[in-house]
């Protein structure tokens, strides 16, 4: 296989949760510009058509599934629909919410809307996926994390909660799937201007002390992502299994 090819997605078909917007939208054109045929799920029907409709205007193959990532009759039945087209080769489980108070104030119910969202998304759509990975011997799944695996911060403790548990059930993947010739893997995003950060990038103060935090001095830009999801995807990472890879400008690294 030459470099080139290590990095080459054609003729592989590869599911992308949450995919109409922000993270997701943005590893689907990755995966899509590497030759893959990309399956965008969200729960918009509509805005799952635009975000198709803007990848399909640049010549990729694009297909969407809309189904509930946390409801696993639906999720099977959505899965099975796919595989009846072709084979999934790639899953990324980028699907996710952010819910921001105090602990002592977090209301229950949404602790578990956003624990069903964030967490067993990732478990309920990997197993139904893996079960036809592991009968034909191979298959890439790429959870997405967050420093918030690493790090906490006020206000968000069920989302740190959430993402360190993403993080080691990748692990926990790994453990069980790697023997059938599955690569379980994590992307980390540091802060990244994205929907889901909206009150935190338009808010001056904790803009001005991310920049001084960050060893990059910047937020991530979407297309930051690009390099770290298609290596996950692609043969390239043949031998990476349980791993964690941090897209963070440095963050981690320092005090």
């Amino acid at each position: 296989m030459t470099h080139q090819g290590l990095f080459d997605l054609s003729g592989k078909t590869a599911l992308i949760t949450g995919a109409s917007r922000g993270i997701g939208f943005a590893i689907a054109d990755a995966l899509s510009a590497a030759g893959a045929q990309v399956v965008l799920n969200g729960r918009s029907v509509e805005a799952l058509n635009t975000a198709a409709d803007q990848l399909r205007e640049l010549g990729r193959q694009v297909d969407t599934a809309s189904f509930d990532v946390t409801d696993a009759a639906s999720i099977k039945q959505a899965i099975d629909k796919v595989e009846e087209k072709g084979p999934i080769d790639i899953l990324v489980n980028n699907a996710g919410i952010q819910r921001r108070k105090p602990l002592e104030d977090f209301d229950d119910n949404d602790w578990r809307e956003l624990m069903s969202t964030n967490l067993d998304s990732v478990y309920l759509v990997s197993k139904a996926v893996a079960r036809h990975m592991i009968a034909r011997k191979h298959g890439k799944i790429i959870n997405i994390g967050s420093v918030q695996c690493e790090l906490a911060r006020p206000g968000i403790a069920p989302y740190t909660a959430s993402k360190g548990a993403v993080k080691n059930l990748t692990k926990g993947m790994c453990a069980d799937w790697a023997q059938y010739g599955l690569q379980i893997n994590a992307i980390g995003p540091g802060y990244f201007e994205t929907p889901l950060n909206k009150a935190l990038y338009e808010d001056p103060v904790f803009d001005e002390w991310l920049k001084k935090r960050t060893p990059a001095r910047r937020w991530g830009k979407l297309e930051d992502l690009h390099g770290a999801a298609v290596f996950l995807a692609s043969p390239a990472s043949n031998f990476v299994n349980g791993q964690t890879l941090y897209v963070d400008g440095g963050i981690l690294s320092v005090i």
